[in-house]
């Protein structure tokens, strides 16, 4: 995984298990890698794991069965899209208007983009 400086690790991992999620890769219910087996598989530390972990258990993503190991809540995948929305309208979503704004971009050419990308 390559990580970049403008997101905490953490938060990097926990948009990987998010990824894994919505690409149905990990479903409701499955057991995901333990805190050990992702940080070797990540190349981080395994603190950097367990942080991310506790964020995820906060947000409902993934629980904890003591001496299995941790799975994907039944609504994991919601949670995690609800939290992802949230963060891109309030981190994201402001700067891209501010670049459309700048380039002088209006919605109507933004949705043909967004048509052509789609229909590739």
């Amino acid at each position: 995984m390559n990580f970049h400086n403008q997101t905490a690790i953490y938060l990097q991992i926990a948009e990987y298990i998010g990824e894994q999620l919505l690409t149905n890769v990990w479903k409701a219910e499955d057991k995901i890698p333990s805190i050990r087996e992702l940080a070797v598989q990540l190349e981080v530390n395994p603190n950097t794991v367990q942080r991310t972990y506790d964020f995820l258990q906060t947000r409902e993503v993934i629980f904890t069965k003591r001496g299995l190991g941790y799975f994907i809540t039944p609504n994991g995948e919601q949670h995690y899209l609800d939290w992802r929305r949230e963060t891109f309208i309030q981190n994201e979503l402001p700067i891209f208007f501010k670049q459309m704004r700048l380039l002088r971009m209006d919605f109507d050419e933004l949705e043909k983009r967004y048509e052509a990308l789609l229909a590739q």
